[in-house]
């Protein structure tokens, strides 16, 4: 009984030490065996793996690619146009062994402090050694390999590797950005006024122009309306000629006739004359009464 109460004790104790002395590395991490804070092993292949329990520590860096994103960055290009920029890089760790040294306990956040301090000076000297419209030009492709190449030699003195940065926003400062804005409102305000102003000058020639066929098809009607008056009159009175001298008689009695029509069209009408006016000569009988 006592020898089972001696021995089990040890065998759990045993079992924890061995349990303690392994570990599991993940295809996704890498590993690092620190002895009293020193690197004295590193496991880069997934599967199980062993230390010294109480003396040794794992410490484990994630071994996929990683991004970091670099806050808004203002440059002044070689015109002087200020220029406000995020951008992004993404990098991997590449030497665990160095990323310690270079690191220590701070870890992949003080890494990526490190790393943001590399690109803001990379971007701020690519791009400030050109215009601004080679960085808003198709050109900026070539600038952006120019900033990564440039940050892949100070990152691997950090264990890292840099493998792509990239520029997601070019834009003015907000108090640059007003004052474009409010010069391209004032242009296009100043075109529309021109716009306004041509359309005005054309509508006056539409509407002289107009107003000019106006009268001068009023004046050609005018005329026409008076040849044709004047032909129909020549013409009436051509066939009261004719009339006339067919049947004098006939034709001055019509005549007569005609007149008092219009003489007495209103009701009640009234005339003054005297009784042997040659105006009522049809009315007074063949005996002359």
């Amino acid at each position: 009984m006592r020898r089972s109460t001696f021995i089990i004790p040890v065998l759990v104790v045993i079992a924890a030490g061995i349990l303690s002395a392994l570990f599991i590395v993940d295809e996704r991490e890498k590993a690092l065996v620190l002895q009293f804070g020193r690197v004295v092993d590193v496991k880069e292949d997934p599967g199980l793996a062993f230390k010294i329990p109480l003396i040794q520590e794992v410490v484990k860096y994630d071994d996929r690619i990683l991004s970091r994103e670099v806050g808004p960055l203002e440059v002044t290009p070689l015109d002087d146009r200020r220029l406000v920029v995020d951008a992004f890089a993404r990098y991997r760790i590449s030497d665990v062994r160095q990323f310690r040294q270079a690191v220590g306990v701070g870890g992949v956040a003080a890494a990526e402090s490190r790393l943001d301090s590399i690109l803001r000076a990379q971007t701020r000297e690519i791009l400030g050694s050109v215009s601004s419209n080679d960085i808003l030009s198709s050109d900026r492709a070539a600038l952006m390999l120019r900033i990564r190449n440039g940050a892949i030699a100070e990152a691997r003195a950090l264990g890292l590797e840099v493998i792509d940065v990239r520029l997601k926003r070019t834009d003015l400062p907000q108090a640059n950005l007003d004052a474009t804005f409010a010069r391209m409102r004032a242009e296009r305000e100043r075109e529309a006024a021109d716009e306004i102003a041509r359309g005005e000058e054309a509508a006056q020639r539409v509407r002289a122009q107009a107003d000019r066929t106006v009268v001068e098809l009023v004046s050609e009607a005018r005329r026409e309306a008076e040849i044709v008056r004047g032909e129909a009159d020549a013409e009436r009175n051509r066939i009261f000629a004719e009339a006339f001298g067919e049947d004098e008689d006939f034709f001055r009695f019509y005549r007569s006739l005609n007149a008092y029509q219009r003489a007495f069209l209103a009701e009640n009408s009234t005339m003054v004359l005297s009784p042997d006016s040659e105006f009522f000569q049809f009315f007074k009988s063949a005996t002359g009464e």
